[in-house]
């Protein structure tokens, strides 16, 4: 085969590739949000209603929130991040943060 040939192919390739793989994973990253939401809500289990920000694609091995709400029998506002490990399917919380400190809160 043509030397001069080979690069474009393999480009064109990759392109008709990286589309379909694209268009084929919209509902899957909309799934792994849904979960890495629930899972995080319910972890969060010092925050009243707890309401997630998930990060729409997180990162290679993990899902990403910032899950935020009243803490429980206490004025204020929490944060928490979550980590959803994607190959587990599990979940873990961090500490609560201040959401003040955080710049989540209007400034008086």
């Amino acid at each position: 085969m043509n030397r001069n040939i080979i690069q474009p192919l393999t480009v064109a390739a990759l392109l008709c590739l990286a589309g379909a793989a694209h268009a084929s994973s919209d509902d899957a990253w909309k799934q792994l949000a849904a979960d890495v939401e629930a899972k995080c809500k319910k972890a969060a289990v010092t925050i009243e209603k707890p309401s997630a920000t998930v990060d729409p694609f997180g990162s290679s091995h993990y899902g990403l929130a910032l899950v935020t709400g009243k803490p429980k029998g206490a004025k204020g506002l929490i944060a928490q991040i979550c980590v959803y490990d994607k190959q587990k399917k599990t979940v873990e919380i961090g500490s609560e943060l201040d959401a003040k400190t955080l710049g989540l809160t209007p400034a008086k």
